[in-house]
């Protein structure tokens, strides 16, 4: 008898223990927070070195705050940085330049950032900028750990960690502690050999970015990493992806073992409506084939938040996600100009000097301006931030070639608005005042770090230039009588290259020739007309060297007959140092474009142009202003 109770209550408490443990099973959920920052460009502080003045419109002091609210209201936090930190303003310009970071020291921006405790970071393509050497010393003193798969030495290995698999201790919603492996990965996009050749070529190659992510995930699994987080500068692919392609943001979501990504590169955001036709999005989710998605703008503007709910099965001791939710965090009320948060006191006070040495760089003078410069009506009119740049680099060129074999041959330019709003937002302009031109108005002339460069290339070949440019505008119809939008706002400004030392005409009325890609899409079309160089016809057989930069040189932007094969001139000087040589030699300034190019006029039609409000105060003949929007920007029609 007493057997049979002891063996009874062995049952009844066999039976009970399952239930605890099925109880406890069905509570272990845990609750897990991944941010992002990326394209942060050092905007360290809401402060337009430009403008010389700050704003609450980017910087991750502001985006800091948001951190740590977001930290506040979930214990489980993960943050990560998804690239191009070191590179993108005149704070970074002097890090890296004027008073370069030493060995063991801290760059401004891991200053910034060594507060906010991130837990790892990739390489953007602009961390490449400034050569390899100037990385390499950024990255041993970074407080956080870098990763990236697919840049490679020339021997095959990996130049950087592929990937770390970080063993954190997280709470379930009971609050009890686990273990879970969070692995994760990073990726840039392999187009840095066209961008940066000259510090790369010979120095480093790079795979593919979904062969990559195929090779070493199955890796991070078979080391224990229970979920895998991506961290991809690339922007958000559209239609069948093709092996080295720049965006592949899409793509990763179907690689088995991802499972959060966590895009860029391309300034954009998501979710939004952007990519509401994307196949595979849930908007309402955040989610891209049923996987989180982040794209936080840029410069801090924004912070990516995915929430996921992990549940663990004690049976397998494998985590699974039960649910999953991205959404991005704004810093700024673009409808009522205003800041959502207050900047981080902190931040400011990492970088103080940094930024002190910044200001002091940037009011140096260089010339006197007799005339104000801006870039509101660049993509519809020669324009004199543009002729600046141009005249620039023509002299910079002809100077090097002056004892070469290309001296004879005549020097044109080709140089593109930069600050000409966009995705940048309405105050994205150049705006120079008469007065004083300084440093900071030449870094505002030219935003990126390139060298000046010169290529080779026939009448014929500046045609199809000039023709894959004319791809800034959309078609006209010259039949209808309302408004039409004349710029394509998917093309980037800085792929609109203006050709200085030749005239001609765009005629918008006719189909791009080339097609997004720089592929030809419709071979018989023609919008550059009366293209002539010296009053005549251009020869298609003439030989011409046209001063560049790196970027373009090298295969940037995909424009035909450029890919680095034709280049007769690499100088180690960067752009804005050729500027900063001629106007000091000029020592007086008058920004007037020479108005070599012009848009076809067509009779009748109606143009839509968008712009600053401040754009008012230059208008052009037939323009008048329509409307001024919620999102800070001026509608314009034009009529001829």
């Amino acid at each position: 008898m007493t057997s049979r109770r002891m063996l009874m209550g062995v049952q009844k408490y066999l039976a009970l223990m399952t239930a605890l443990l099925v109880g406890v099973a069905g509570a272990q959920t845990v609750e897990l927070r991944i941010l992002e920052t990326t394209d942060l460009h050092t905007a360290a502080l809401g402060y337009d070195y430009y403008q010389d003045k700050p704003t609450g419109e980017f910087g991750l002091e502001y985006t800091a705050t948001l951190i740590k609210q977001a930290r506040e209201q979930k214990r489980n936090t993960l943050l990560f940085d998804n690239g191009d930190l070191i590179q993108g303003n005149p704070l970074g310009d002097v890090a890296a330049r004027v008073a370069p970071v030493q060995n063991g020291q801290l760059h401004p921006m891991h200053q910034a950032m060594r507060p906010l405790r991130f837990d790892g970071a990739t390489l953007g393509n602009h961390e490449f900028n400034y050569g390899l050497d100037y990385l390499d010393r950024v990255l041993k003193t970074s407080p956080m750990p870098y990763v990236n798969a697919n840049v490679l030495n020339p021997d095959g290995t990996n130049r950087y960690t592929p990937y770390v698999v970080q063993r954190k201790t997280v709470y379930d919603t009971q609050g009890r502690p686990y273990i879970l492996n969070v692995g994760v990965i990073g990726f840039t996009p392999p187009q840095i050999m066209n961008w940066d050749r000259a510090h790369l070529e010979g120095k480093v190659k790079v795979m593919d970015i979904m062969e990559s992510a195929r090779k070493f995930v199955p890796q991070m699994k078979a080391q224990g990493a229970d979920i895998i987080v991506a961290l991809a500068h690339t922007g958000i692919n559209r239609g069948d992806y093709v092996a080295g392609q720049e965006q592949a943001g899409a793509e990763l979501t179907k690689v088995n073992g991802i499972d959060v990504v966590l895009t860029g590169h391309s300034h954009l955001e998501f979710p939004s409506a952007t990519f509401k036709d994307l196949p595979g999005v849930n908007l309402q989710k955040g989610t891209i084939n049923g996987k989180v998605v982040l794209m936080p703008g840029f410069w801090g503007n924004n912070l990516g938040v995915a929430d996921l709910k992990l549940n663990f099965n004690r049976a397998t001791s494998k985590w699974t996600i039960a649910d999953a939710q991205g959404s991005i965090r704004p810093i700024w009320d673009k409808a009522a100009k205003k800041n959502l948060v207050q900047p981080d006191p902190q931040v400011a006070e990492a970088v103080k000097q940094a930024h002190e040495r910044t200001l002091t760089y940037v009011r140096g003078k260089v010339a006197d301006l007799t005339a104000p410069i801006n870039s509101y009506w660049a993509l519809m009119q020669d324009d004199p931030s543009v002729q600046l740049v141009s005249n620039a680099q023509t002299a910079y060129v002809k100077a090097a070639l002056s004892t070469t074999q290309y001296k004879n041959l005549p020097v044109l330019s080709a140089a593109a608005p930069f600050k000409a709003g966009g995705r940048a937002g309405a105050s994205y302009y150049t705006d120079i005042p008469t007065g004083t031109l300084a440093i900071k108005n030449v870094a505002d002339l030219y935003v990126y770090p390139n060298t000046v460069q010169a290529v080779l290339v026939t009448g014929a070949q500046i045609q199809e230039w000039l023709e894959r440019s004319a791809g800034q505008f959309k078609q006209i119809d010259p039949s209808k009588k309302e408004p039409q939008a004349l710029v394509d706002e998917t093309f980037p400004t800085y792929n609109f290259d203006v050709i200085d030392g030749v005239t001609y005409e765009i005629d918008v009325t006719q189909p791009n020739r080339y097609n997004s890609k720089g592929e030809v899409a419709n071979p018989n079309a023609r919008r550059i007309k009366n293209l002539q160089y010296q009053g005549k016809p251009i020869d298609p057989a003439a030989q011409f060297v046209i001063a560049t930069n790196n970027y373009r040189a090298s295969g940037g932007g995909s424009f035909p007959g450029l890919n680095g094969k034709n280049i007769v001139l690499q100088a180690p000087d960067e752009t804005r140092e050729a500027l900063v040589k001629y106007f000091t030699e000029q020592k007086t300034i008058n920004p007037t474009a020479d108005n070599n190019w012009k848009l076809t006029p067509i009779p009748g039609a109606t143009l839509l142009y968008v712009s600053s409000p401040n754009a008012q105060k230059y208008l052009p003949t037939g323009a008048s202003l329509l409307r001024t929007r919620d999102d800070g920007f001026a509608e314009y029609t034009i009529k001829y």
